[in-house]
């Protein structure tokens, strides 16, 4: 399971963002990918080319439920295969910089 996580600055909170990538059986893909859609504190998701067959977009607002969505509830998903989070410690998107600009950030 890779994780990969920022902080994004809302216009009224902070929020921790996963990037989880899924590897799956191929015959449980969308019906895994609606489960996971489903499931509190996940955002987004993505079927995808590649190396992997899913891609999650957690979005938390302490890096605590991080292991509440990803570690208790999806694990146990049938079908999952592998996973792999990203952390990151910033983000670079025109959205995410001009809403920075907005809120005064430097």
């Amino acid at each position: 399971m890779i994780v990969f996580v920022h902080l994004l600055w809302c216009a009224e909170t902070l929020m921790v963002t996963a990037i989880v990538l899924i590897k799956a059986e191929t015959s449980r893909i969308p019906d895994l990918a609606n489960q996971i859609a489903e499931t509190p504190g996940i955002s987004e998701v993505f079927s995808v080319a590649g190396r992997y067959d899913l891609v999650a977009i957690v979005r938390v607002s302490k890096n605590d439920e991080l292991a509440d969505v990803i570690s208790d509830r999806m694990r146990h998903l049938e079908g999952i295969v592998e996973t792999e989070t990203m952390i990151a410690f910033r983000a670079y998107s025109k959205y995410e910089l001009e809403a920075g600009f907005e809120l005064g950030l430097d």
